[in-house]
């Protein structure tokens, strides 16, 4: 497994790292004991870095992960861990909390139920608008300096904001939507993140499935239902874009959903791609990609199969697209 050390102050991971959240529910049924076993076999390849929330099912997903991590040296995988989700009874949707005291109370919790001592990573899963992000990240270096975090992570945010966060301590990366067709990053915030020495830990590089070129449309419980590139009216030419690529990757003998993940890859050692995998099946599909190599003539090919901006809808309903920091 190859590794990459996020930003100028950052952990090394692997090249490639695991996300959680559809082993609690998000795309539908998820099933316990695949999921772990996809866990296991990621650790087992060399992925090290893991990343979850605690919102994910409301603790579920650390709840997985303690099970799946259990007996496993401490010292063998990072994890990722975004707060500042609420949920529950009356509660509308994206309602955030990241004051300080929430800050170490939801900390706490974490460490509860994933059963570790510290997380590696600890960020706000979005900007909180009603607390300056200089008090989300001073009560995160408190953290750190009681020993029960080891870096400042940041999501979705801007890069006026990366800057504010990174004056009060350094920044280890940014995790943010990047992939063929979610590219606002490139614009503003991917020059500052290099500028500052910050890495970025690309999610959705699979956009949830839509370039997969194994989506399966239906799922009960699968909220992609609800969102805008998924809906009848854009889906049948986003999924054309899935085929356009395969037109590219097939003379490369890799899959569409290996090469998506390649282009990600390959657009800097800086930029860790996570793949949602929650079966065996899709971990051993996804972890080839590091070894393609990407041509200039391959990247001039997937560019002209997917042209940035080619995509029909917004990555996210309407009201959840201002708590981002970039749009498409």
């Amino acid at each position: 497994m190859q590794t990459h050390t996020l930003g100028s102050t950052g952990p090394t991971v692997s090249a490639l790292g695991l996300g959680a959240m559809s082993m609690s529910g998000a795309y539908g049924h998820a099933d316990r004991e695949e999921s772990i076993a996809t866990v296991h076999a990621a650790l087992d390849a060399g992925v090290t870095l893991i990343d979850t929330g605690d919102f994910y099912a409301m603790g579920h997903n650390e709840l997985l992960l303690a099970e799946a991590l259990r007996g496993r040296n401490r010292d063998g995988y990072l994890l990722s861990v975004k707060f500042g989700g609420l949920g529950g009874p009356g509660i509308p949707p994206l309602q955030l909390d990241s004051r300080p005291a929430a800050v170490k109370n939801f900390l706490a919790y974490s460490l509860t139920r994933l059963g570790v001592d510290h997380i590696d990573i600890y960020r706000p899963a979005r900007l909180d608008p009603a607390v300056p992000i200089e008090d989300t990240v001073g009560a995160i270096k408190e953290m750190i300096d009681a020993g029960y975090v080891r870096h400042v992570g940041l999501s979705e945010v801007d890069a006026a904001t990366i800057r504010r966060a990174h004056a009060v301590h350094p920044v280890a990366d940014l995790q943010i939507e990047y992939s063929l067709i979610s590219r606002a990053v490139e614009t503003d915030v991917l020059p500052t993140l290099r500028e500052l020495g910050i890495g970025l830990t690309a999610y959705g590089v699979l956009s949830r499935g839509l370039i997969s070129g194994n989506y399966v449309p239906g799922k009960p419980g699968d909220f992609r239902a609800h969102s805008p590139r998924f809906a009848a009216e854009n889906l049948e030419h986003n999924l054309a874009l899935a085929e356009a690529l395969r037109k590219v990757a097939e003379p490369k003998g890799c899959t569409v959903a290996q090469l998506a993940i390649a282009w990600v890859a390959a657009q800097g050692d800086d930029i860790v791609p996570l793949v949602g995998a929650r079966t065996r099946e899709r971990l051993t599909e996804a972890l080839p990609a590091l070894d393609i190599t990407l041509t200039p003539e391959d990247l001039t090919a997937i560019e002209e199969a997917v042209p940035a901006g080619s995509a029909l809808g917004d990555r996210y309903p309407a009201a959840f697209m201002s708590s981002l920091g970039v749009g498409n």
